[in-house]
């Protein structure tokens, strides 16, 4: 595997604590973490470690059932369903390892959840926890509906998850444990570098499973290209680590930034987390029916339906590069992986 060259970096840690009263000074340091890197911890969000921890502990339970159990919930072209090594980056030409289960809101969940004889519990835990983070995310809308001169509640519109239109996902993660002491395989990956879709991913990890890291420098939204510092970011207890998507980079005329990130392949015993990596991703999706136009009318209007299927067709096309880089000729199906791609090999 290559060397990788850090960079000493640190994300801004931003407190949402007394939201309404501070918004003002809020929105000024979500602009300016926007404007640089694009990723940002939140703290004091209202979300607590107990909740966090519920949550993880129910994505244990799911991850630990037999794989034909999960295999009854199939990853669907509704983006809802399990999936295991089936995420091609265009990065790396390879299935990521690990599997996921993702989760949507209304219709879009119909057979999708297993049973509760199989998982007890899980679908009103999950449901739950789902609503939390929307009103996290919903924060984060308004003030970056601010920053960018649109109507409070533009954004919030634009992400309703009560109506049918909602792509919303929230995905659960486990990447598989390695073994230390036996050398990680060439073209091992645990996530691929990448770039999210959607408009605002959190990120919830837990401590100790370390792997994290981003490496920012794209100007504009449809780059594909990799700087060349990347810099870990530490899962810390009851931060949401969050990172803006291809579509407010898009929204807001490229101001603010989509940063690549992957999750790192263990190498180094001394350094690397080699054990079973668990977190959870909250994708903030547009509503397909939405309409899309930064202020500066940068780019064409698009619908979220549209906006998605342009990101799959990116994403194909920067995966059939890599293959053909490869010398791998086989063909491959995407679909979205909440707000990033899974490619399928066909």
């Amino acid at each position: 595997m290559t060397s990788t060259t850090y960079s000493n970096r640190s994300i801004p840690r931003i407190s949402l604590h007394d939201f309404e009263s501070r918004i003002d000074a809020i929105t000024t340091e979500l602009v300016a973490a926007a404007e640089s890197d694009g990723f940002f911890a939140l703290v004091n969000h209202g979300i607590s470690e107990a909740e966090i921890e519920a949550q993880f502990s129910a994505a244990e339970r799911f991850f630990s059932l037999p794989d034909d159990v999960k295999a009854t919930v199939p990853f669907s072209h509704r983006n809802t369903g399990w999936e295991k090594q089936a995420q091609i980056r265009p990065s790396t030409g390879a299935a990521d390892q690990k599997e996921s289960y993702q989760m949507q809101y209304g219709a879009a969940m119909d057979g999708m959840w297993l049973s509760e004889t199989a998982l007890p519990g899980f679908r009103d835990q999950s449901r739950a926890f789902m609503r939390r983070a929307q009103s996290v995310s919903e924060k984060l809308m308004v003030c970056f509906a601010r920053g960018l001169g649109f109507p409070d509640d533009y954004f919030v519109k634009a992400h309703d998850v009560s109506r049918p239109s909602a792509q919303t996902v929230l995905r659960l993660l486990h990447y598989f444990a390695l073994d230390p002491a036996v050398p990680t395989p060439d073209g091992y990956y645990r996530a691929g570098a990448h770039a999210d879709w959607d408009f605002v991913t959190l990120l919830f990890q837990r401590p100790g499973q370390s792997g994290l890291e981003i490496c920012p420098g794209r100007e504009v939204f449809t780059e594909f290209g990799l700087g060349d510092k990347w810099t870990k970011v530490e899962p810390a207890a009851g931060e949401i680590v969050c990172n803006i998507g291809d579509l407010l980079m898009s929204w807001s005329d490229d101001r603010f930034k989509s940063t690549f990130h992957r999750v790192k392949t263990p190498t180094d015993p001394a350094s690397d987390y080699y054990g079973p990596r668990y977190s959870i991703a909250y994708f903030n999706q547009p509503n397909t029916d939405c309409e899309i136009q930064g202020p500066l009318k940068k780019y064409p209007v698009v619908t979220g339906s549209e906006f998605t299927q342009a990101a799959m067709k990116r994403n194909y096309d920067a995966l059939q590069a890599k293959k053909k880089e490869l010398g791998n000729g086989s063909s491959s199906t995407i679909t979205t992986g909440g707000g990033n791609l899974v490619a399928a090999a066909s």
